[in-house]
């Protein structure tokens, strides 16, 4: 059965989707953008978006019964492939070895033009 996973410590949905729903013991969380629980755009370059993202996605994550270590697999796309080295540092901030599988893409443009957005792949406890 899925079910839906909403908290008010990240940034509210703002269409037809949910910030994560989850099968069993399978999360899946929606992208995440630089947006604060308030919906506040976090202005700055790609450090201070890539840190709210992942902030968000820990608050997603938490609320489902979960955390970062749970982590199998994340997407991250950015809109300039140049600012993957700094999008890395911050990510590595976050997570620890064992580290889970990514892919990381640019687009052509994301959502409110933010530089980036991380979506995840994770197992409950």
């Amino acid at each position: 059965m899925k079910d839906i996973v909403e908290t008010a410590a990240a940034p509210a949905a703002i269409g037809p989707y949910s910030q994560a729903t989850t099968f069993g013991n399978l999360v899946v969380t929606s992208g995440q953008i630089p947006l604060t629980p308030d919906g506040t755009l976090v202005e700055g370059g790609i450090e201070a978006q890539t840190r709210q993202v992942l902030d968000n996605l820990v608050a997603v994550l938490e609320a489902a019964g979960t955390d970062l270590s749970r982590v199998v697999k994340t997407t991250v796309f950015l809109a300039d492939m140049n600012e993957f080295a700094a999008m890395n540092a911050v990510y590595a901030e976050y997570f620890q070895a064992p580290y889970p599988a990514r892919s990381t893409v640019q687009v052509a443009r994301l959502p409110r033009d933010v530089r980036v957005e991380i979506e995840a792949l994770a197992e409950r406890h």
